[in-house]
């Protein structure tokens, strides 16, 4: 008769410890289960909009480490507004905070979208106190990718207008004081610009074409400091094409106006011979 082995005291003991601590396990990973789905994080609260402001000029300012290297973070000052903007859309720091943004961007020479900010504030806030700020501001974007006076000059045009609103719109505040330099240092790139052109033309002997630019920049940027050299190549432009009297006549003002310059020496050359004959006394019959 076959005999069934007997279960050691020691296997049986063993296997309950096994049994149990599966059991322990169970547990552990049930209750933490149930504590994960009872308990949710509570939402992170925003800080008062004033704090996200001071935030937000503290890291534009940054500092200096070791005195030398600016430590700014202007991407990050702009996402600090940005909350003010999305947290508290109605607050007077919110309304800062645009501008901020927009003052970021122009610290990063980031000239397009610092302009594109610049120009919503003073849309949307016409009666705003900082509209003549926004108003320079846009002009300098402009003014910052302004070419050389002998290169396309669209940059230079589009400052000249957020400068000519300001000073007709605002022409006593602190800005269109500040901006009176730079406007006539804008147009007189323009002149510049159109002297370029009508030499262009006097070169290749087109003297019509030349002509017409030289009378436009005497008509449209008087007084900049180039009136003399356009009426001398004005004049020589009416020389070339047989007009001698209006060439005179030119090289004339010149010679009242311009007394002992270059210019003046030019027209002078240009002159008729004074006629001898006429200065004689006829003589007795």
């Amino acid at each position: 008769m076959a005999r069934t082995p007997a279960i050691r005291s020691s296997d049986a003991s063993s296997s309950g410890f096994r049994g149990a601590a599966r059991l322990a396990l169970l547990a552990c990973v049930a209750g933490g289960l149930a504590a994960c789905a009872g308990s949710t994080p509570e939402p992170e609260e925003v800080p008062a909009a004033e704090v996200l402001y001071q935030r937000g000029l503290t890291q534009m300012e940054g500092g200096k480490t070791l005195w030398v290297i600016p430590t700014s973070d202007n991407e990050k000052a702009i996402e600090t507004f940005q909350q003010i903007i999305d947290n508290y859309p109605y607050s007077e720091h919110a309304v800062l905070a645009e501008l901020k943004i927009a003052d970021a961007y122009f610290a990063d020479e980031k000239y397009d979208e610092a302009l594109s900010y610049y120009r919503d504030f003073s849309e949307l806030h016409p009666q705003h106190e900082r509209v003549p700020y926004t108003l320079h501001q846009a002009a300098r974007c402009h003014y910052a990718q302004s070419r050389s006076a002998d290169r396309d000059q669209t940059a230079t045009e589009e400052a000249l207008k957020y400068l000519d609103q300001l000073i007709t719109r605002y022409p006593h505040s602190a800005e269109a004081r500040e901006a009176e330099d730079t406007w006539k240092e804008l147009r007189t790139k323009l002149a510049q610009h159109d002297m370029h052109i009508a030499d262009y033309y006097m070169d290749r002997e087109e003297y019509q074409s030349a002509a017409d630019r030289y009378r436009g920049v005497l008509n449209k940027y008087p007084g900049l400091g180039l009136d003399a050299d356009a009426l001398y190549k004005l004049g020589v432009c009416y020389t070339e094409m047989n007009l001698e009297d209006e060439a005179h006549k030119i090289f004339e003002v010149i010679l009242r106006n311009y007394r002992g310059t270059d210019v003046a020496a030019a027209a002078a050359d240009r002159m008729p011979e004074p006629d001898e004959s006429s200065d004689q006394i006829p003589s007795a019959n």
